[in-house]
């Protein structure tokens, strides 16, 4: 098995609404805001190599929404999904799974693309599985008004109309049905949104955690720094509490998908509670 880092792109959210309650003096010495209070945010996603199977766990915003809503986010870099990808020698139509943590747009909004006429929608990943669960599709394809903004009908609903929409059963341990011999475990959290997932990999003995929005970045370690979005907050930091002992005690490496800046950290617990032990590139980890 090998990992790769994969940059979709990167854009800005307010700080604010990113750090929930918590004032901006103490959240801004991690994560700076700019004159409009936005922080630089990634997309960074996750490329599982496996055999026969390369399992791409997001995607990024995708190229398909209008310059209007792009504008509400700032984009800013000039990485993209298919530049990553080549990077590693690799092309869309080589995706055998595609794994989504969640539906929100800034996570699935490349599953799918415009056709060559500009007509109508395709899958970005055609010969590929995609793969969420039951619980989560639904609270995605019938959103609540607090998140329904984030549940794009165009980013989810095609996935289904094509005949690639897979569930993955939960809780469950060990194989998940795409990838028989990957070493993969899934945690499944509630407080950001329904039956989050965030994969648990042993690669090169150590594991591996693709953090999502359950810890956005580095900036977000910290216990009660919760984002303003999620939906559950006080879930989020039982889930939380919860989540970073283990990575402590398992000596987690924790992959940012959020953290424009920061790819990996470990953890460590101290009198203030767990913070921050290492920060590392990717490279200067797994040596590629």
């Amino acid at each position: 098995m090998k990992l790769y880092p994969i940059e979709t792109g990167n854009f800005k959210l307010d700080g604010g609404a990113m750090f929930g309650v918590v004032p901006k003096s103490i959240w801004q010495k991690t994560n700076p805001a700019d004159s409009k209070n936005l922080i630089d945010l990634g997309m960074r996603c996750l490329l599982i190599e496996d055999g026969k199977n390369l399992i791409l766990v997001d995607n990024g915003i995708g190229t398909k929404q209008s310059e209007k809503f792009f504008g509400f986010y700032d984009l800013w870099g000039d990485a993209t999904l298919e530049k990553s990808l080549a990077k590693y020698g690799f092309i869309k139509d080589d995706i055998t799974d595609v794994f989504l943590t969640h539906l929100h747009f800034d996570h699935c909004g490349g599953s799918v693309e415009w056709n060559a006429s500009k007509t109508g929608y395709e899958l970005a990943f055609k010969n590929a599985r995609y793969w969420t669960n039951q619980n989560h599709w639904e609270w995605a394809t019938k959103p609540n008004p607090r998140e329904k903004a984030s549940f794009l009908s165009e980013n989810i609903l095609p996935i289904q109309e094509s005949g690639h929409l897979n569930f993955i059963d939960l809780p469950k341990t060990g194989n998940y049905g795409f990838a028989p011999d990957l070493k993969m475990d899934i945690i499944f959290v509630d407080g950001h949104t329904e039956k989050q997932m965030l994969p648990v990999l042993k690669y090169q003995d150590k594991t591996v955690v693709f953090a999502a929005d359950l810890v956005p970045t580095v900036g977000h370690i910290p216990l009660v720094y919760v984002m303003g979005y999620d939906t559950r907050p006080l879930l989020t930091l039982s889930e939380k509490e919860k989540f970073l002992k283990q990575a402590v005690d398992n000596e987690y490496i924790l992959f940012f998908e959020h953290d424009a800046h920061h790819e990996l950290c470990t953890l460590k617990m101290t009198e203030k509670g767990v913070r921050v032990d290492e920060i590392f590139k990717f490279n200067d980890v797994f040596g590629y």
